[in-house]
């Protein structure tokens, strides 16, 4: 996502209406392209405490969380503030993106599902530490 975030940065149209560019950073709209990082971070890491097979629940959970939570939660008070609303108002705008993202959320659980099985050895797993006093 840093890459990406930076790729727009400089320029190159990688945004949907083939925008990019500093200028991007500057609109109503920065809070959510600023939070697709933590977004990537938090889906990834409910993710991957599903093992190596996370269920389909865990991963459209990791896609809600991650996904529509966390970079609504960095989008909706920057675009108040920039778009010079209250933050009911500014949430109350972005319901029109809710059931396109829920769409996105439940397609992206389902294809991670099925690479998972095609290629079980890609996905990483996080080995606990035992505690003071476990056997590992």
């Amino acid at each position: 996502m840093l890459v990406l975030l930076a790729l727009v940065a400089v320029g190159l149209p990688l945004l949907a209406g083939g925008r990019g560019g500093l200028g991007v950073f500057t609109q109503p709209s920065a809070g959510f392209l600023i939070g697709w990082l933590p977004g990537a971070f938090v889906t990834g890491w409910i993710a991957e405490r599903g093992g190596r097979s996370p269920s389909m629940v865990r991963l459209l959970v990791a896609c809600l969380v991650g996904g529509m939570g966390v970079i609504y939660l960095c989008g909706i008070p920057v675009y108040a503030i920039f778009g010079d609303l209250t933050l009911g108002g500014a949430a109350l705008f972005t319901l029109t993106f809710v059931p396109g993202d829920l769409a996105k959320a439940v397609l992206a659980s389902w294809i991670a599902r099925g690479v998972q099985r095609a290629y079980p050895g890609a996905i990483p797993t996080v080995h606990k530490r035992p505690r003071s006093g476990e056997e590992g």
